[in-house]
């Protein structure tokens, strides 16, 4: 058997990973600290990858500990050998590609590394071979931490290796990013949601930035070969990589009321194989009546904060088709929720084509005023526009190929 230790790992990216580099027996070790020794000691496993908060604890039980690792001080594959246990660092390996494929360069520049675990152990050592000028840990309870994070804000680079904004404490950072004014890269190993708050931060600012999944992918890839002994083209990586985006990733669904978000929706969850949300429905349910009856009786701001909070909820999911309201975009908090694992699709209806009945704001502002008001915001908002004119089928179809050229 072959798979991953950790404490909590239901949302693992690593079997589907390992599934496509060839290996059907991969699995899941979820092992609390007071298992680790039983676990490690019964080693009923050919290979693993051990991850948060592993990296470290299981070196005392290996019989052998790579040069790669030992320098590191952190293992994240072993394998057993004649029922010895050989202890590998692929992190590095996966580090390095994720570094080389975002186009950062860390040379001779200051660089801020969060936290300070086995992950951060094996990023240290890559921006010390890449030639960093200055590499700063900042950790908790240390000589540099986050109460005097001040001191580095002439940091070039950013590396976040702690697992805050993982799933599901989704949207969090660390830092402000406008703190530092000389920032030329940022990078974060958490590749669950596909982008966190900072990344998506970072985006804004239009700084170049990579997430986690590029890392993940390239030490699987390592890590397999040595389970196998086998090589593997380092290609292999990209092409696993978009897969799993396109697998993982949701689509997201905005446009005027009566554009056919819900309907285009359930065609689009059918031919793609992803599970159907939609945020109204949400809001109905925890409100236990529909919009028009939430609206009159509470008001419409009141609306906008339960749409806020059902979007949180339906952001942070991944494989899913979301249909959104048609006002979702007025609120500009509602966009890192959806944009975190998700395409955001604009359905542009025709505002002569849009219903108004059972539409309490298309009644109350005008359609076509509302139209005209928003068009900006869905732009502003959206990766990809569809035509939203003709039928359900056409719409659905549009939509996939317009998502297929990105």
């Amino acid at each position: 058997m072959y798979g991953l230790l950790g404490e909590h790992l239901p949302h693992s990216f690593s079997p589907q990973i390992h599934l496509a580099l060839g290996n059907h027996d991969y699995n899941l070790f979820e092992v609390a600290p007071e298992n680790l020794e039983a676990f490690m000691k019964e080693h009923n496993f050919k290979g693993i990858n051990v991850t948060i908060p592993y990296k470290k604890a299981v070196i005392p039980y290996l019989d052998v500990v790579s040069p790669e690792a030992q320098k590191i001080g952190a293992v994240n594959t072993i394998t057993v050998r004649d029922g010895k246990l050989y202890g590998d660092n692929t992190d590095y390996f996966g580090f390095v590609y994720m570094l080389e494929k975002s186009g950062i360069s860390v040379k001779g520049k200051k660089t801020v590394v969060l936290g300070g675990g086995g992950a951060s152990a094996t990023v240290q050592a890559v921006l010390h071979d890449f030639g960093a000028k200055e590499v700063i840990v900042v950790d908790l309870n240390t000589e540099n931490n986050y109460q005097n994070l001040y001191l580095h804000y002439d940091g070039e680079i950013i590396v976040n290796t702690t697992p805050v904004g993982m799933y599901p404490n989704n949207l969090k950072s660390l830092v402000n990013l406008d703190d530092f004014k000389n920032l030329s890269g940022v990078l974060d190993v958490v590749y669950n949601p596909l982008k966190t708050k900072l990344i998506l931060d970072a985006e804004e600012r239009n700084i170049p930035c990579s997430a986690g999944l590029s890392m993940l992918v390239a030490q699987a890839k390592k890590a397999h070969e040595i389970f196998f002994y086998t090589k593997i083209e380092t290609s292999v990586c990209e092409n696993i990589e978009n897969i799993l985006k396109k697998q993982m990733c949701n689509i997201v669904l905005i446009g005027m009321a009566g554009c056919g978000k819900s309907t285009i929706g359930k065609v689009l969850a059918e031919k793609l194989n992803k599970e159907l949300v939609d945020t109204d429905q949400m809001i109905e349910n925890v409100e236990n009546m529909p919009i028009p009856e939430i609206i009159e009786k509470f008001g419409e701001v009141h609306f906008r904060n339960c749409e806020n909070a059902a979007v949180i909820l339906a952001g942070r999911e991944k494989e899913c088709i979301i249909a959104t309201g048609g006002g979702v975009i007025t609120r500009p908090e509602n966009y890192n929720p959806l944009k975190q694992n998700g395409i955001i699709v604009f359905i542009n209806r025709d505002a002569d084509l849009l219903p108004t009945n059972g539409r309490p704001l298309s009644q109350m502002h005008g359609v076509k005023a509302l139209y005209e008001k928003r068009m900006p915001l869905y732009r502003q908002f959206a990766d990809v526009e569809a035509d939203g004119n003709g039928t359900v089928e056409e719409v659905a179809d549009r939509i996939i190929k317009e998502i297929e050229l990105l």
